[in-house]
């Protein structure tokens, strides 16, 4: 897999790797700024922006925004792509200056909610009701609505049509359910390559656990519910397809994801996000394939979105400007154009329309926002995920209700 594409792949999955190591800096606290209520700061200072980008498309993008909102606004801003965001966006609340906007991750909300390093200005976005109602419920904590979402991503099913093809399956065939999953999987696998792929991560594999009716925490991060009997049925079905043989996670096809697995045609089916698409093109151009929603399971469709939101520190001496530069760069035509530039699809519905006839085939990953779930964000969650990710990569041969059990625990002692 190429720099680019590794970059691609990690703008989302890294959602659920950075751990709250990099916010033990912070823990002292900021000023009181972290509530809606109070005035906005203003102030002639030029604004700072840290974004973490998936490459020149998405640095360059952002600035050009940027630059055109300053000078519309009056204002001036810098545009800064750091080289480890969570790191950087650590040491300067750390030191007392951190960036006024900057990209957030869900998985770090909390902790720096907690010791009021962000403004919540959720509330005073103008254009608050347009985002979706999962993307807000990502980046409220506490009962107020943080930031606004940037972008998002889900999960869905890419199929190499050449390989569906040649098994003789037809559009008739594309899987509605678990079981017809599995059926095409079968036909799909030869001594050439498995029918399905993915990576041994809760950052796939829990969109079949949202299938299945459960998640790891309930959809405010207030309650552990990994080993709940849905969780237990959805890794019960993954371990089916392993130890069928029609299923392999892409470390055991010896590639660094899944889309890496498909790319090199050794499974003809992933579970990937819509960052898939940049990875095909740029690595993989001679692999032809189709985005299908993923079969419902037991509870109906299901599936995992990812996002980052526009940040805005609580310190901020020009709060208000900031919040004015969140709104340009989450209104319509400015996320139209973010998708167009680098591949992202709009957190607001305002743009859904435009958004689907501009990307027909990418059309099933929008409409999973109607019923994706978000990853736990509750504070030191991460480092559970990742503990979790270690037991998932020997499901074949693990026990699903004893992986799940240890993870309950865990979630349950952050919340203690």
């Amino acid at each position: 897999m190429s720099t680019r594409s590794t970059r691609v792949w990690l703008g989302a999955s890294a959602l659920l790797a950075v751990g709250a190591l990099t916010l033990t800096a912070c823990g002292s606290g900021f000023s009181s700024g972290s509530s809606s209520s109070g005035e906005l700061t203003s102030s002639d200072d030029a604004l700072t922006v840290l974004i973490g980008s998936s490459g020149d498309a998405e640095t360059t993008a952002v600035t050009d925004a940027v630059a055109a909102w300053s000078a519309q606004s009056g204002v001036d801003a810098t545009v800064t792509a750091a080289s480890d965001l969570n790191q950087q966006l650590s040491q300067g609340f750390a030191s007392g200056s951190p960036a006024d906007v900057f990209y957030l991750s869900t998985d770090a909300l909390a902790g720096y909610a907690s010791n009021g390093s962000l403004l919540a200005y959720g509330d005073q976005l103008s254009n608050k009701d347009d985002f979706y109602p999962s993307l807000v419920s990502s980046f409220t904590y506490d009962g107020q609505f943080y930031c606004a979402p940037k972008d998002f991503s889900t999960l869905q099913l890419v199929i190499n049509t050449d390989m569906w093809a040649a098994a003789g399956l037809t559009d008739a065939d594309i899987p509605t359910t678990w079981d017809e999953l599995t059926a095409v999987a079968t036909k799909l696998t030869d001594a050439d390559h498995v029918g399905l792929t993915m990576s041994g991560e809760y950052a796939r594999v829990g969109a079949f656990m949202v299938a299945a009716g459960g998640n790891l925490m309930n959809d405010d991060s207030s309650e552990a519910t990994a080993d709940s009997d849905a969780n237990v049925e959805a890794l019960t079905y993954l371990k089916g397809l392993l130890g069928d043989g029609v299923m392999k996670f892409a470390a055991d096809l010896g590639a660094g994801w899944g889309g890496e697995a498909f790319g090199t045609q050794k499974a003809a089916m992933t579970v990937e996000g819509n960052w898939i698409t940049g990875g095909l093109a740029s690595d993989y151009p001679d692999v032809n394939y189709e985005v299908v929603e993923l079969p419902a399971g037991p509870a109906g469709q299901g599936t995992l979105q990812f996002t980052n939101c526009w940040g805005i520190a609580a310190d901020s001496p020009n709060q208000q400007a900031a919040l004015d530069l969140v709104e340009y760069l989450t209104s319509t035509d400015q996320q139209l154009a973010f998708s167009s530039a680098f591949g992202v699809m709009p957190s607001i519905q305002s743009a859904a329309g435009q958004w689907s006839q501009d990307n027909p085939a990418l059309v099933p990953f929008l409409n999973g926002a109607d019923y994706a779930k978000g990853v736990p964000t509750a504070k030191d969650a991460a480092d559970v995920v990742t503990d979790f990710n270690g037991m998932l990569g020997s499901l074949a041969t693990s026990d699903p209700a004893t992986i799940l059990a240890t993870t309950q625990k865990n979630l349950e002692a952050l919340l203690q």
